[in-house]
């Protein structure tokens, strides 16, 4: 017999037993979560219509499924960029428009929801609004999948529930990020929990994808930890690409050129196809 706090607890929504097989989260013409892995790239933040133009043409040219870039960029520091807000969401569409690759941006507040909803194809929740609950629960009636990263310093199941405050709303189209976790060691920006993946790929019938850019935080280093994620499980990736690194207003040191990510898309081919799987291209 259930004791009494089991009675009113309901079976997590996330739990593998929910959905066997997997969920596949569907955007605009592409399949997250099946056996194709699925990379998400682009630029950190949307700095004009020609960097995010440049930077998706290139992307699509080297296999992207789908764009990222940011119209509202938290920043640690008030007086560092903070995004173009709604005329980035404006660029995006267009260059979508122009490409036909979809969309994911990240929304920062619940009162930009719906304005952000009408643009993008898929809504990041970033790492400092993981257990944001009124966002969280905004974005889920949003009618748009939903891509919630892993906190700083959030343990997997901490995670996992703030997932379930998006499914407990009525959204199944969840995706899991895993973009490292804060660490003691200044050399690199974070730590990147790739065990993570294998554990929740066990617990969760969600797909989970890796960031490894803002995971290592330097460009060097993305390269090899985009193949050990592939190689440990993950459905996709969220790599950030800018066509000139140097001059970026956000996390340049950490964005690969285009040469440099057409070279790590043709090796992921080669680790996708070694684990069984595909690259979506």
């Amino acid at each position: 017999m259930k004791n009494a706090v089991q009675a009113i607890m309901p079976e997590k929504l996330f739990s593998r037993e929910r959905v066997a097989e997997g969920t596949l989260v569907r955007a605009g013409g592409v399949t997250i979560g099946g056996r194709e892995i699925v990379v998400m790239a682009g630029p950190c933040a949307v700095e004009d219509r020609e960097q995010l133009l440049g930077a998706a043409q290139a992307v699509k040219n080297a296999g992207a499924a789908v764009l990222r870039g940011g119209a509202f960029k938290p920043r640690t520091s008030p007086y560092s960029f903070q995004g173009l807000g709604e005329e980035g969401l404006k660029m995006l569409a267009e260059v979508r428009d122009i490409t036909g690759l979809p969309v994911i941006t990240e929304v920062m507040d619940p009162r930009q929801v719906v304005l952000v909803a009408d643009y993008a194809d898929i809504l990041q929740i970033g790492t400092r609004n993981m257990q944001n609950y009124t966002l969280l629960r905004e974005v889920a009636g949003a009618g748009k999948p939903v891509l919630l990263k892993r906190g700083q310093s959030a343990t997997i199941e901490e995670w996992l529930l703030a997932a379930e405050y998006i499914l407990a709303a009525g959204n199944s189209q969840v995706i899991l990020c895993e973009r490292g976790i804060r660490g003691f060691d200044p050399i690199l920006r974070n730590t990147l929990d790739l065990a993570s993946v294998a554990v929740v790929k066990q617990m969760t019938h969600l797909p989970v994808i890796v960031d490894p850019s803002h995971a290592v935080g330097k460009w060097h280093y993305v390269p090899a930890m985009a193949r050990a994620a592939v190689a440990a499980g993950a459905d996709g990736l969220l790599i950030e690409v800018h066509p000139c690194p140097e001059r970026a207003l956000c996390d340049g040191q950490q964005s690969l050129t285009p040469e440099h990510f057409a070279l790590l898309m043709g090796q992921l081919q080669h680790v996708a196809r070694a684990v069984g799987r595909t690259l979506s291209l």
